[in-house]
């Protein structure tokens, strides 16, 4: 079999159609398959989800990451999503023939390309990650843009690649890590504090479910819980949809439906038919 990566950049535009498509159109380097591509306009970002040979994906990430930076201002970009750049986080995941270890070389290769020819400041985090401090991308973003203007001239905040210093395009986090189901759950309620209740009590940081994060919005005027499941072998999705339901129940609020960004391995889906349904 050849030898497969999946990548899956998070990209801080979800209102104006054209940069999007412009994005998704230079991630289509020679090789490169799109598999998926998904915009939200509350959280204005967009995440695309691409697989090919190493060589490829790493040539599309990185022009698409040139024309992020170009058409992207942080400056002026608002949104629900917590982001410290144009492009903000770029994932290289193992498919076949390839180890986790392996891709986290990858990443390192396409960090140091964008921190040199682009001039962005690079994070490696995950798998790729320098320090243990930069493992969790939560830890990285924290303050998020805003703060990295003030704060990347200290010591635990410069770049692994490129300067020292953040324009209009921030900085790029890139790394390896399994497969991540990105979900959310959105109750039939407009109550925000809720939804940010019960993200504190189903994350794994505040003792919940193991390899579980978990945070709470308001999308079109819809209180959301919005997860990340790194894990899913520790936690299955069916799990957290009936943590969610039962947690919710309790303040008399039901769950009106969910959704997932991107795409998830099927076994995800047969291990939920299994649990519901009792199927062998």
């Amino acid at each position: 079999m050849s030898i497969l990566i999946e990548a899956v950049p998070n990209f801080s535009e979800g209102r104006r159609p054209k940069i999007v498509a412009a994005i998704v159109a230079a991630i289509q380097a020679p090789g490169v398959l799109l598999l998926d591509a998904s915009s939200d306009a509350d959280h204005n970002r967009s995440v695309v989800t691409v697989a090919g040979a190493p060589e490829a994906v790493l040539e599309g990430l990185f022009r698409a990451t040139a024309v992020a930076a170009e058409h992207i201002d942080l400056f002026t970009h608002c949104g629900e999503h917590p982001r410290i750049g144009a492009t903000d986080v770029i994932p290289l995941v193992p498919i076949a023939d390839i180890t986790l270890n392996e891709c986290a070389v990858l990443a390192q290769q396409l960090g140091r390309r964008i921190g040199e020819e682009l001039q962005l400041p690079v994070y490696l985090y995950a798998a790729a990650a320098t320090r243990p401090e930069r493992q969790r991308l939560p830890d990285i973003r924290r303050g998020q843009f805003e703060a990295l203007i003030e704060s990347i001239h200290s010591p635990e905040r410069v770049p692994d690649f490129g300067p020292a210093r953040v324009g209009a395009a921030g900085a790029v986090v890139v790394g390896a890590r399994p497969f991540l189901v990105a979900y959310n759950i959105y109750l039939d309620s407009s109550d925000v504090a809720l939804a940010s209740t019960i993200a504190r009590t189903i994350r794994e940081s505040s003792g919940g479910l193991p390899a579980v994060q978990a945070k709470g919005f308001l999308v079109e005027g819809q209180a959301q819980v919005s997860m990340n499941l790194l894990d899913i072998g520790r936690t299955p999705l069916h799990d957290v949809f009936d943590t969610v339901v039962r947690l919710a129940s309790e303040h008399g609020v039901a769950v009106d439906r969910s959704e997932l960004i991107g795409l998830a391995p099927q076994q995800v889906m047969l291990a939920a038919a299994a649990h519901y349904l009792q199927l062998p």
